[in-house]
C-alpha cells in the first residue's frame, strides 16, 4: 500500500484481541506512513502504553483479551485526551458508548478502509475538514473532541 499524500508521522495505538487483525492493521498503517506503537490486547497494558507514549489516535476493539472491555479503556483514554476509534463488530455497543470515542468503523473492514478512516479522523482532529467522510465510518458528535467545523 502506498503512503498517503501528506501523511505525517502521527502515532497510533492498536488495541485488538485478534492477533492477525492487529498485525495486518499494523503493517498497513505503517506502510501508509504512521508510527504504530507495540500492539496490545489488554486494558491495563494499553493504558500504560498510552500514558507513556500519548498516541494521536487509539484504535480500540470493544472486546479485548480475557474479560477486558474496550469501552472502559476508551473512557480512560479520553481522560488522557487520546481520541479513540472503535474497531468492532459490536455496532450497537459502540453507538451506546459514543461519548468516549470519536468514531466507529465496524468489522468487517479491509485495511485500505482503515487507512482512509484514520487519515480522515486525524485530519479532522488537526482542523482540516476538507476530506469526505469515508463510507462505513460513523463519527460521533458526543465525544467531546472538536471534529466539526465552526461556522
Amino acid at each position: 500500500m502506498a503512503k498517503l499524500q501528506g501523511a505525517t508521522r502521527k502515532t497510533l495505538m492498536i488495541v485488538e484481541d485478534e492477533v492477525l487483525v492487529a498485525m495486518v492493521l499494523n503493517d498497513c498503517l505503517e506502510a501508509a506512513g504512521y508510527n504504530v506503537l507495540d500492539l496490545t490486547d489488554r486494558h491495563a497494558e494499553a493504558l500504560e502504553v498510552a500514558k507513556a507514549s500519548k498516541p494521536d489516535l487509539a484504535l480500540v476493539n470493544i472486546r479485548l483479551a480475557g474479560s477486558d472491555d474496550g469501552v472502559a479503556l476508551a473512557e480512560q483514554l479520553k481522560a488522557l485526551d487520546i481520541p479513540v476509534l472503535f474497531i468492532s463488530g459490536q455496532v450497537s455497543r459502540a453507538r451506546s458508548a459514543q461519548t468516549v470515542a470519536i468514531a466507529s468503523l465496524p468489522k468487517p473492514y479491509d485495511a485500505a478502509d482503515m487507512v482512509i478512516a484514520v487519515a480522515y479522523l486525524l485530519a479532522r482532529i488537526d482542523g482540516d475538514h476538507s476530506l469526505p467522510r469515508p463510507p462505513g465510518l460513523e463519527v460521533f458528535d458526543d465525544s467531546g473532541f472538536d471534529l466539526e467545523p465552526t461556522s
